[in-house]
């Protein structure tokens, strides 16, 4: 898979395969998006059969800026990628993201829901998921949202630094969404890919994947805090704040939530809820939870 240094990149080789398959991770010294012969060449050494694309151009705020970059890793690396897939006879899973919506649904969005990117980021990232719906290729479109893990940066990441330093931190608390563990969305990636190879009429398609339940920034760092004070870590006092006082250079969907029926009808995935699962990457970063009245 690409993006192997990436958080998702670090879950998918840390996951235990079926038998028989094993994650060769590339990272970007091995193979550049950008450079359409050297992924060709990559592709002639004939070592792969099935690619998941976890590599992105995922600096959100900085892509207004460089919008060439993000379109020339999120959309055109990907149509090199399925392309060649399409020429080798193998599939390719596509990891994208709930930017493609523009975040004005009430409720969760459906894989059908019409997409309306609102900054360079989402529209390059949707430019990847129609190269590779287009090209032919055998594939699985997964949108996920807010990956967190122990690997990499990430918010749960953030939200203990920050508490080690300071008492109170602001949050922002009119975005919602999905929290998705990187080791889980790896593992929904992985049966997808292996179904897709192992099965000619596995279905191809745009899928969602995130875990289990709703809630907004605020409230998650409110978790970590009461998780992280579990287990003896630094907790810090939330201060809610609106979308308005805390400017970015991109706007971000106020509604992220998405719809997994799909991925679970179709290759029945289940995700577990979000705060479960941050309790297994607490665990690893912090330790297990202190026992009552120790």
């Amino acid at each position: 898979m690409t993006g192997g240094a990436g958080q998702l990149g670090s879950a998918l080789s840390r996951l235990r395969w079926p038998d028989g398959w094993c994650a060769d991770p590339v990272t970007r010294d091995l193979l550049d998006l950008e450079d359409a012969a050297g992924v060709r060449a990559r592709f002639a050494e004939g070592r792969w059969d099935a690619v998941i694309n976890a590599a992105a151009y995922t600096a959100v705020d900085r892509a207004e800026d460089e919008p060439a970059k993000a379109w020339a890793v999120n959309a055109l690396g990907p149509a090199i990628l399925a392309e060649c897939c399409r020429e080798a006879g193998i599939p390719i899973v596509q990891v994208s993201t709930d930017y493609v919506f523009p975040g004005t649904k009430l409720g969760a969005w459906a894989v059908t829901d019409p997409v309306a990117p609102l900054g360079v980021y989402g529209a390059s990232k949707l430019g990847g998921e129609l190269a590779v719906g287009t090209s032919g290729a055998r594939h699985a479109v997964v949108r996920t949202s807010w990956v967190f893990s122990a690997q990499g940066s990430n918010f749960v990441k953030t939200m203990l630094r920050l508490a080690a330093d300071r008492d109170t931190v602001r949050v922002v608390a009119d975005q919602t969404g999905g929290p998705t563990a990187a080791a889980d969305l790896a593992d929904a990636l992985a049966r997808i890919v292996v179904r897709l190879w192992q099965d000619p009429a596995a279905p191809s398609g745009t899928y969602h994947f995130a875990n289990a339940g709703c809630t907004n920034w605020a409230d998650f760092a409110r978790e970590i805090f009461a998780q992280s004070a579990a287990r003896g870590g630094s907790e810090a006092h939330v201060e809610p704040i609106a979308t308005c006082d805390f400017p970015t250079r991109a706007t971000r969907p106020a509604n992220s939530l998405l719809d997994t029926s799909r991925t679970s009808a179709e290759f029945s995935i289940f995700p577990r809820p979000w705060t479960e699962a941050l309790g297994e990457v607490m665990d690893e970063l912090l330790g297990q939870p202190e026992a009552a009245g120790a």
